[in-house]
């Protein structure tokens, strides 16, 4: 399949099954992920993998949006240590961190599983059920599964605005 394929299958997918998902399909996902770049290469990003029951009880204190599923990854944003652009020391770390969590939802796809960018969920409780989290930007959730068998795009998935309203040529 070619990356516009992949892009163009790809959709919130909100009826998952908590079917195991094999260990070699979750590490080339975070392989993925990890590949993304992001400013100078500093890397100041966290993804969580949520996987214990006891954890992802924990989870589910936060968000409802967890569509069925029992994996689940939460990234993170670290802004210490990551760049600060000079002309107006805008940080970077939450624009990394959204790339390295575009790439690990892509991944997630091109594995044939299912996953909704979730930014629905009580980022101060998160933290406060995992301590491990403290000091971060929570960025996004993303409940991982395999489609359940009615599983299907939201009706609006295909609208899209055309390249002449979202494309200025200078």
């Amino acid at each position: 399949m070619s990356f516009l394929e992949l892009a163009k299958a790809r959709y919130s997918c909100r009826r998952l099954t908590d079917a195991a998902i094999e260990p070699e399909k979750i590490e080339r996902i975070l392989q993925a992920a990890i590949a993304a770049p992001t400013a100078k290469n500093l890397q100041r990003y966290t993804i969580w993998e949520i996987k214990s029951p006891e954890a992802f009880d924990k989870l589910k204190q936060t968000t409802n949006y967890t569509f069925g599923s029992a994996l689940a990854f939460v990234v993170g944003a670290k802004r210490d240590g990551a760049f600060d652009r000079p002309f107006d020391n805008k940080n970077f770390s939450e624009i990394d961190a959204a790339i390295v969590a575009t790439h690990l939802m892509l991944a997630i796809q091109d594995e044939g599983l299912g996953t909704t960018w979730v930014g629905y969920f009580d980022a101060p409780k998160l933290k406060e059920l995992f301590p491990e989290m403290q000091g971060y930007e929570l960025i996004a959730v993303f409940p991982v599964g395999y489609p359940a068998e009615d599983a299907k795009p939201n009706v609006r998935h295909m609208e899209r605005r055309p390249l002449e309203e979202v494309v200025a040529e200078l």
